[in-house]
C-alpha cells in the first residue's frame, strides 16, 4: 500500500459490535490481539488508545499493576511492528463525571479526573509515546446555568498545566466537538482548543486534533478546520470520517457522505505536506521512553521502535468510523 509518506492509526473500537443506543450488537466481537494482528494487514501503523483499552479496569489496580499492564501491551504491539499513536484519558463513562470532570463543580470530582489522567499518562509512557489526545465529553451543561463557564475554562486550564507539568514530556491534543453527550460544550471547535492551547503553561507541547465529524457537528468545513490547525502548526492528528447533517456523531466513513467534503480535507492535507510534519526537538525526548539500555542509535534501527517512526513522521491520520 502506497501511503506517500502518510502515517495511518486506527483504535480498537473501529472493528466494533454494531451495537447502538437502541439496538443490540449485531457482529460476535474480535479479540483484541486479532485485531493487532489486522492492523498492519490493512496497513495502519499504529494504534490509538483509551487509558482502559490499554489497561482494563485501571481504576482498581495499583501503579505497578497499571505499569505491569502497559509493559505487556507494548511487547504486543512491537511483535506486530506496530507503535502507539496517543492514549486518552476516558472520563466520560464513570458516574461521578456525569456534569463534567475536569470542569465538574465538585472538587473530588475534579480530582479524580486529573488523578486518572496522571494515570493515562504513565500508561502512554510505559506504552513509548508521549502523546495524550483529550476529548473533553463531558467538559459541558446540559443545563447552561448549572455552571459558570469562566470559571470552568480556568479549571480545563488548570488540568492542563497539571498535567504538563506531571510529565515533562507529555504533548496533549485537544480533540473539540460541540455537543454529545453534553448539549453544549465548552470547547465545539478547533479554534477554542488553539486559544485553550495558547494560554498553558508550555504552549508548545499543546496542539489539536480535528476530528471531521465534529466539525460538521458544529456547522463548520472540516477542511478549514484542518486549515486553522495547520497554520499554526498545531494540527498533530486529523480523525476522518464523515456526517449526515447536524444531529448526533455518526462517525461514518470518510467519504461516505459527501466526496466533495472528502476531497477537500484530503487536498488541505496534501497542498500543506502533512505527510512531512514533525517535531525534531521531541526525537531526544522520545529515546528517553525506549527500554532501558537502548541507545539512540539502536532504537533509531529498529523496525519495531516507536522512536524510529517518529523520526521520520509525526503527523497522524486517525480512523474513527466503526465498522
Amino acid at each position: 500500500m502506497d501511503k506517500l509518506g502518510y502515517r495511518f492509526s486506527f483504535g480498537p473500537w473501529n472493528i466494533h459490535e454494531g451495537a447502538d443506543p437502541f439496538g443490540p450488537p449485531v457482529r460476535p466481537p474480535w479479540p483484541f490481539d486479532d485485531k493487532l494482528a489486522a492492523y498492519k494487514q490493512l496497513g495502519f501503523d499504529g494504534v490509538q488508545f483509551h487509558d482502559d483499552d490499554a489497561v482494563p479496569a485501571l481504576n482498581d489496580l495499583s501503579p505497578a499493576q497499571i505499569a505491569q499492564q502497559a509493559r505487556a501491551l507494548r511487547a504486543k504491539l512491537e511483535a506486530q511492528g506496530l507503535v502507539p499513536e496517543f492514549v486518552a484519558p476516558r472520563l466520560w463513562e464513570d458516574p461521578r463525571t456525569i456534569d463534567g470532570a475536569f470542569t465538574a463543580n465538585d472538587p473530588a470530582v475534579r480530582a479524580y479526573a486529573l488523578d486518572r489522567a496522571k494515570k493515562t499518562a504513565d500508561i502512554a509512557r510505559e506504552l513509548g509515546t508521549d502523546f495524550m489526545v483529550l476529548w473533553l465529553a463531558r467538559e459541558g451543561t446540559y443545563l447552561r446555568e448549572s455552571k459558570d463557564a469562566v470559571r470552568a475554562t480556568h479549571h480545563l486550564l488548570e488540568a492542563i498545566n497539571t498535567l504538563l507539568a506531571y510529565d515533562p514530556a507529555l504533548r496533549i491534543a485537544i480533540e473539540p466537538k460541540p455537543n454529545e453527550p453534553m448539549d453544549l460544550a465548552y470547547i465545539p471547535t478547533i479554534g477554542h482548543a488553539l486559544a485553550l492551547g495558547f494560554q498553558a503553561s508550555d504552549p508548545a507541547r499543546v496542539g489539536v486534533l480535528m476530528e471531521s465529524a465534529h466539525a460538521i457537528l458544529a456547522g463548520l468545513d472540516p477542511a478549514d478546520e484542518i486549515s486553522f490547525g495547520l497554520a499554526f502548526n498545531k494540527l498533530w492528528s486529523v480523525h476522518l470520517n464523515d456526517q449526515n447533517g447536524l444531529k448526533f456523531d455518526e462517525d461514518r466513513s470518510f467519504g461516505a457522505v459527501n466526496l466533495r467534503r472528502a476531497f477537500n480535507q484530503a487536498r488541505v492535507l496534501d497542498e500543506n505536506r502533512y505527510w512531512t510534519v514533525a517535531w525534531s526537538a521531541w526525537t531526544s525526548r522520545r529515546f528517553a521512553r525506549s527500554r532501558p539500555g537502548s541507545t539512540p542509535s539502536t532504537c533509531a534501527t529498529a523496525s519495531s521502535c516507536s522512536c524510529a517512526w517518529w523520526r521520520s513522521a509525526a503527523a497522524w491520520i486517525g480512523n474513527t468510523s466503526r465498522h
